[in-house]
């Protein structure tokens, strides 16, 4: 049937090759919106995410990581006695303004860790050592931010709040929602930034080996007051979240998929259906020595398998492509197994959803119309 079904197909082969370009034009554009997607999904939780504690305690009125408030540094010492908690750590996370020679400036949020676990960053290191971060303000930026930071590297001095600050470390890769990391311990980014000395933006917690999280987490909420004690995944999740619901990133984007791919099903609906009208004479006489409906309707969907198969190629090559061009400019994300398989499946959905229309018609058709006229 396959061999029956491919010369249908090559017969008119402007036809079959819209179909093609419909799904391949779908792939596309689900593929980009989805990526980009993922992509600011990704960087709204990047800090939250890429840190190696169990759990977060942050102000109890804050479910946004990039939105933290100020909380007293005493409670670091309150946590550190219930049971379950193997270590406590604390971070500021605060605006400053980087200054530079020529008197261009640039919007960054400096992220301050204690040495030397630095469980808030920074990660992805090309150039330098963590340790590099523990002498006098000395800062981590990301190669991506280059351009925004006036070309600073690994040696480059420049101004946050008023004062000097060296590049010691670079990463690559490590991309936040809106703003510019720039990464440093507790101390510097007090001071860049003056953030008040007796408060800090976060408790990162690591819970003894064995211990659950969620119950250490639970204990920390009844114990601590005015702050709220999230594990790593659900604080991750309550970024995205709460983000996405005070945005039009979702809807936009949502849209935008749910565009392409009625689109791509109904440009290839309309030309399956016309290429089957045009093949109306070779249907009915299929019928006619005795094809039932079945044989007929597996005929076109093994054509749109076919069509399936090198549209979603062609389509998955040129997403690739998109997602390695943009990579260049730090706009970095991985479509993972699971997704790739989904896509694989909506793309067969798509051009098998399309050759409804043409199998309708057919089934339509009564044999003896190809004795007509």
């Amino acid at each position: 049937m396959f061999r029956f079904a491919l010369r249908f197909a090559l017969y008119d082969r402007a036809k079959s090759i819209g179909v093609i370009l419909g799904i391949v034009v779908s792939t596309f554009l689900v593929g980009q919106q989805v990526g980009i997607f993922l992509f600011l999904t990704g960087s709204m939780s990047s800090l939250v995410d890429n840190t190696e504690a169990d759990i977060w305690v942050i102000d109890s009125r804050t479910t946004d990581a990039n939105a933290l408030g100020a909380i007293d540094v005493r409670i670091g010492r309150q946590a550190e006695s219930v049971p379950g908690v193997a270590a406590v750590y604390p971070l500021i996370v605060s605006g400053g303004r980087a200054r530079f020679e020529g008197g261009k400036s640039s919007p960054v949020t400096v992220v301050g860790s204690q040495p030397p676990a630095f469980r808030g960053g920074p990660w992805k290191i090309q150039y330098g050592d963590l340790s590099e971060l523990v002498e006098e303000s000395a800062v981590a930026i990301d190669h991506y931010d280059r351009g925004e930071l006036n070309d600073a590297t690994v040696g480059t001095r420049f101004e946050i709040g008023g004062r000097t600050v060296r590049v010691a470390v670079q990463t690559k890769g490590v991309r936040s929602f809106g703003g510019i990391y720039v990464f440093s311990t507790l101390e510097t980014a007090r001071v860049v930034t003056r953030f008040p000395l007796n408060d800090v933006s976060a408790f990162l917690i690591d819970v003894e080996e064995g211990a659950d999280p969620v119950a250490v987490r639970d204990r920390l909420n009844a114990t601590l007051p005015n702050v709220r004690a999230w594990t790593k995944r659900g604080l991750s999740e309550t970024t995205v979240d709460t983000i996405l619901s005070s945005s039009g990133i979702a809807y936009s984007i949502g849209t935008l998929v749910v565009f392409a791919f009625i689109a791509g099903m109904v440009i290839i609906g309309l030309t399956m259906y016309s290429a089957a009208v045009d093949r109306t004479r070779d249907y009915g006489t299929l019928k006619a020595i005795g094809a039932k409906n079945g044989y007929i309707r597996n005929l076109i969907l093994v054509q749109a398998l076919a069509f399936a198969l090198i549209g979603y190629g062609v389509g998955v090559a040129l997403v690739e492509l998109f997602r390695n061009a943009i990579a260049s400019s730090g706009v970095i994300y991985d479509y993972g197994t699971t997704f790739r398989i989904v896509f694989f499946l909506l793309t067969l959905a798509i051009a098998l959803g399309g050759a409804v229309f043409a199998m309708r018609r057919i089934a339509s058709l009564e044999p003896a119309s190809v004795f007509k006229n």
